[in-house]
This record gives C-alpha cells, structure tokens and sequence, in this order.
C-alpha cells in the first residue's frame, strides 16, 4: 500500500524521493497532533475515576471502624450499667439455696452466677464454707470476701455417704443343682457373675453329677474351686434326666458334651431300630465314647 501511494504521487506530483518522504513525516506528525488532546482527557478520566474509587474505599473502612467503636462502646456501657444496677451488697447466705441474682449482688456476673447455680441444680453440694474454692468463677479475693457470710445449717447440711457397705459373707453349703442364683452369691468366692454362669451351664448340662464340672464354667479355674468345692454339695435327684426315646434333637443340641454328628446318630439310631431297652444300647453306636 505505502509504494503503490509513492508512486502515484511520484507520477501525478513528480515528487522526489525525499519529497515524499517529508510529505510522510508531515502526516504522521499532524495524526499525533491531531489525537493527543483524546488520549490526553482519557488518561485524567481514568486518574480521576480511580482516585473516586480509592476514596470510596477510605470512606467505607472508616465507616466500619466507627461501627466497630459505637458497638464496643455500647457494649460495655451495657455492662458497666448492669454492674451499676446491682451494687456489691454482701449479706449471710447459704450457697446450696441463693439465686443467681443473689449471688450478682456479691459483685458476680451474670455468666458467673449462672455458673453456680448449675453446678447445684445437677447435683452439686457444699458441705462446708471451704468448699467455694472449687468454684473456677470465684477468684482468691472474692472467696475471702465471701467467707464470713456463708452460712450453712446443721439441719440442712449434706452427709458425704460412704463408698460401700460391705458385707460379710457367711458360711453356707448349698446344692449347686437347685440353688438359683440368688442364693450362690451367698458361697464365699462366687459373686453375681459366676452365679449366672453356674445356672446356664447347669441348664445345659442338665444338673451336675459331681464336683469337678464346676472347672467347665467359664472363668472357674484351680483356686476359685478350691475356694468353692467345700461349700458346695451335689444332690442326684436335681439332676433332670433325659428320656431317650422322647428326646429331639433340639433338646440335644445344647448339651455340652455332644457334637452334632453325636446327636444325629442318636436320633437316626432309633429311628431305625426303634427305641432303645437299656442305656447300654447306646454302646452300639460306634462314634460315641464311653465315658459319653
């Protein structure tokens, strides 16, 4: 483009070539002349908008900080005028019945005297006036004032109970096949616990037939039964007998001394020779042991 106008005005004008040149820097400069006033007034604007914008900015930091001041000022002007409200008074008192806005008239706050009360009303006692040193909310300086107004009454005072009363185990000797539960935790050595799985393994057993299964309940090892055995006693006729030819294998399957393939054997032995004349046909089944 720049030739192509060279050579017309070479060839329309007979410019030279330092002609044209001149006439090329004339119209540069009168578009550099001609645009600066706009970039110029551009320039200012967006100085100014910038300088309405920090200004803006200032403004609303110092509003907010004006906010804050009148907040803090009103809050503790609200303090100070509940605290004036309630003028230190101090008078004899019991610290298990005062109110919170009692214990407020001692120079307390308000979060500090609810403190208080709550610890009363779930439960919490003072025996004695030394007992306010406990409270977290009483500082050293407050507990001397309050000290010689507090006023606990004999007739009211809370008796701290002892721990336990433990007592004595006499001796007894039971029948372990009948006893319940109640009555072994009166045998030295058994307590609640072992009573209970004394029973159930009764129940599974279906009675004791001599001493040493006792080792067969869980947790009952060779000091806890020589602890025990003396104060025991086995009698056969609580034992509850099984009759063999009515037993189902549900009634089986809780006897600790069978397995499965045990009791199955037992049932389908009958089933297919009928019932059984004597406990010696149990012999015949070949998978049961004979101490079984």
């Amino acid at each position: 483009m720049p030739m192509m106008m060279k050579n017309w005005l070479t060839n329309t004008f007979g410019f030279s070539k330092r002609e044209y040149n001149g006439l090329l820097y004339l119209v540069i400069v009168i578009i550099v002349v001609t645009f600066i006033p706009y970039f110029y007034r551009y320039y200012l604007d967006s100085k100014s908008e910038q300088g309405a914008n920090d200004k803006l900015a200032l403004q609303a930091l110092a509003l907010v900080d004006r906010y804050n001041k009148k907040r803090y000022n009103n809050t503790r002007d609200e303090i100070e005028g509940a605290t004036a409200k309630l003028p230190i008074r101090y008078f004899e008192f019991n610290p298990n019945t005062i109110t919170e806005k009692e214990w407020q008239q001692f120079g307390l706050s308000s979060k500090q005297a609810m403190s208080i009360v709550n610890y009363v009303k779930k439960g919490g006692k003072f025996y004695k006036a030394e007992d306010l040193k406990r409270m977290y909310t009483i500082s050293p300086e407050k507990y001397e004032a309050l000290l010689p107004y507090v006023s606990i009454p004999k007739a009211e005072q809370f008796e701290k109970k002892t721990s336990f009363t433990y007592t004595k185990k006499e001796a007894v000797i039971l029948d372990i096949n009948t006893a319940d539960t109640l009555e072994l935790d009166k045998i030295k050595g058994v307590g609640a616990a072992f009573a209970r799985r004394i029973v159930k393994y009764r129940e599974r057993l279906g009675g004791f037939y001599n001493k040493e299964q006792l080792f067969e309940v869980f947790g009952v090892d060779t000091p806890k039964f020589n602890e025990i055995k003396d104060q025991v006693r086995i009698d056969m006729e609580g034992i509850v007998k099984l009759d063999i030819n009515k037993v189902e294998f549900d009634d089986l399957k809780r006897h600790p001394y069978l397995t499965f393939k045990q009791m199955n054997a037992i049932i389908q032995y009958r089933k297919q020779h009928g019932p059984y004349k004597s406990i010696t046909d149990l012999n015949k089944i070949l998978i049961l042991k004979p101490e079984t």
